[in-house]
């Protein structure tokens, strides 16, 4: 009689912390109690009562103790009855309870009807409920679910242990009687773990030991996943209520799961009664004990459909395998269903039974088929997770891309392929992809996965590590992405800064593409942060010297330079020496002879030469002159002899800002 016990079996990770906690309360002497039971298992509730830490019902019999919120969570009214009373907390809530309390809090901010899918009087729910803004509706089937009236909007979450496959269904139901409904599957992925492995052990076994609380949902619903797969399924709470010709029946097989609120000992105590029982069989005469050891024979060779077991290779054809696996028959295996390539003579290997009997009376094995299964439930597990998968696309199909996740075929809708629209689906064939699961047939095996979400969240995640990194002050590298009329988008790291277009230089700028282009790479200073409107200000021009700055060294006065006539006034041109350092030609200073208006000497776009004056770096004053400069030029091209022209006073003009 093989025992095999779940991998789950026994105290979720939210439940073992609550009974640690109140442990440990227990052991230092604290004046302590529990808000209603602790957890759902008489034993552990009237250890901990004898060991000083008993439950109460109401914040009012607290009576001054430290109160232990259990794992099921409470309303935050009655939070606030126990702080009111002057009392001590410890909140154990299930960090699972926890984020669905946040998710129905939040969503029901503007007033949102929420609809909880659980048990109406489980302490989770009530709990829950505490936590909505607005109405609460609660359903546990599609048939109540069915009932409620239409809405135009909803939210939806579930009791952490519902299960998974009345979730699904009833949300299918939700969907036609709620316009906008924004459903959140908070069932924890334990309770959705533990119920698959039950149930798939409860497939192979001959009977099924649910050991844990009766009064407990989460192992009531345990109880009927395993029933409806063995019909011989029992419940205990404890060792003493298995019944004692439960295990001498001949099973080849009995599996033994535990609820989340079964503490290790109940679960240990089971196994051990079920070997004693085992060992306390009574051998009666030899004819009774030969009927005994045949159906113990008889059982020991027992196989279904979808059982997986070690074999013995025996024979090797061409496209077939023969595998010896105990049974009354060998069962064969073609090649094609093989996925290890060097199998030879003798070895061992796991396969799994497809059909009993392939019309010759041979077993029909597969090796395929228990990768595939390992690769779907490899995938679920980073599915709860929440974790990205490696995939491959494969095919463009209508409407999306056929993606390879480790043998698992994955749609990925046309829309869930990059944050922007993606015209040609065919270039993301055969390319290497990370996708995240957003939803998942588990009947049909179909899984629908996103690439938009892994680049959004990827892009989020850069643009918060680039973030941290920002000062205002600091010089930082960055590449250029886009031009506008009034400024540069500069990438630095994952998140865009803005250089204005009057930062770009000390001069004038009419366009940035003046001065940069996209995909120039740049060094830009931070001017400024507002991380509540994401927006960064950055400086091209701060890196460069000011013009002004060094202007009296490098144009003297009385030197000749030369310079582009910018824009012309009533009073005179400004002359353009180098970007951002103009100077003004007073009108009497534009020709050598006397004029009525600057435009009759010089156009804006000329070059031309000018002498300098005077400099003013504080005032950011240049004066300069046509005239004196062409005055110049024609007394050294006459060896000295200088030109009469009419003597025009200078007046001081302050340039334009």
């Amino acid at each position: 009689m093989p025992l095999e016990i779940a991998a789950h079996a026994g105290f979720c990770m939210g439940v073992k912390r609550a009974v640690e906690a109140a442990s440990a309360a227990a052991a230092k002497g604290e004046n302590a109690c529990t808000l209603g039971e602790l957890i759902h298992n008489p034993l552990v509730v009237d250890r901990l009562s004898r060991q000083g830490i008993p439950p109460i019902h109401s914040p009012k019999e607290a009576n001054g103790r430290k109160v232990l919120i259990r794992s099921h969570g409470v309303a935050p009214d009655v939070l606030k009855e126990l702080a009111d009373l002057g009392c001590e907390v410890q909140d154990l809530t299930c960090p699972f309870v926890d984020r669905l309390h946040k998710i129905v809090e939040k969503g029901s901010e503007d007033g949102t009807t929420v609809i909880l899918v659980g048990e109406r009087a489980h302490p989770e729910v009530i709990g829950t409920a505490g936590w909505a803004h607005g109405d609460v509706l609660v359903v546990a089937t599609p048939e109540e679910a069915q009932q409620l009236p239409e809405m135009d909007k909803a939210l939806a979450a579930a009791q952490t242990t519902f299960p998974p496959q009345r979730w699904d269904a009833i949300v299918s139901v939700l969907k036609q009687k709620v316009a906008h409904l924004d459903a959140h599957n908070t069932i924890c992925s334990a309770t959705e773990i533990r119920q698959r492995e039950a149930g798939e052990l409860a497939e192979r076994a001959d009977a099924m030991i649910v050991v844990g609380g009766k009064n407990s949902a989460n192992t009531q619903k345990l109880y009927s996943v395993c029933k409806s797969r063995c019909e011989r399924t029992i419940l205990v709470e404890r060792a003493t209520d298995i019944p004692s010709a439960f295990a001498n029946t001949g099973s080849e097989l009995i599996g033994i799961t535990a609820g989340a609120s079964t503490p290790a000992d109940s679960l240990e105590e089971v196994k051990t009664s079920m070997n004693d029982i085992e060992k306390q069989v009574p051998v009666q005469d030899d004819a009774a004990n030969t009927d005994f050891m045949a159906e113990v024979e008889a059982s020991m060779v027992r196989i279904k459909p979808g059982q997986t077991v070690t074999g013995t290779v025996v024979q090797m054809k061409d496209d077939e395998i023969f595998v010896n696996i105990g049974y009354k028959a060998d069962g064969v295996i073609k090649r094609s269903d093989l996925t290890q390539t060097d199998v030879q003579l003798g070895d061992e290997i796991e396969v799994e039974v497809v059909k009993l009997n392939d019309g010759e009376g041979n077993v029909v094995l597969s090796q395929r088929n228990i990768v595939n299964r390992k690769a779907w439930d490899a995938l679920m597990a980073k599915y709860e997770a929440n974790e990205y998968v490696e995939a491959v696309g494969k095919e463009a199909v209508k409407g999306g891309l056929i993606a390879d996740v480790d043998g698992v075929r994955a749609f990925v809708p046309a829309s869930q392929l990059d944050s922007r629209y993606v015209e040609n689906i065919k270039k993301f064939v055969g390319q290497d992809m990370k996708l995240k699961i957003i939803e998942v047939d588990k009947q049909k095996k179909r899984v629908v996965a996103s690439r938009k979400a892994v680049v959004k969240e990827e892009a989020e995640s850069k643009k918060k590590a680039a973030w941290e990194n920002l000062e205002e002050g600091i010089v930082i590298h960055g590449i250029v992405r886009r031009l506008t009329d009034f400024g540069a988008f500069v990438d630095v790291g994952g998140v865009d800064g803005l250089i204005h277009i009057t930062d770009l230089s000390w001069g004038r700028v009419k366009h940035p593409s003046e001065v940069v282009a996209p995909g120039q790479e740049v060094d830009v200073k931070v001017l400024s942060l507002d991380r509540d409107r994401d927006r960064i200000q950055l400086g091209y021009k701060q890196l460069m010297p000011r013009p002004w700055d060094n202007a009296q060294d490098k144009y003297p006065e009385g030197s000749i330079v030369e310079g582009k006539v910018a824009r012309i006034t009533d009073f005179g041109a400004f002359v353009e020496l180098e970007p951002g350092m103009d100077g003004l030609v007073h009108i009497s200073q534009c020709a050598l002879t006397r004029i009525n208006k600057v435009a009759d000497a010089v156009k804006e776009g000329d070059v031309v030469r000018v002498k300098v004056l005077s400099v003013d770096s504080e005032k950011k004053r240049i004066s300069l002159s046509i005239r004196q400069a062409l005055e110049e030029e024609a007394f050294d091209a006459d060896e000295g002899v200088a030109l009469d022209i009419d003597e025009v006073p200078a007046v001081d003009v302050e340039p334009e800002a």
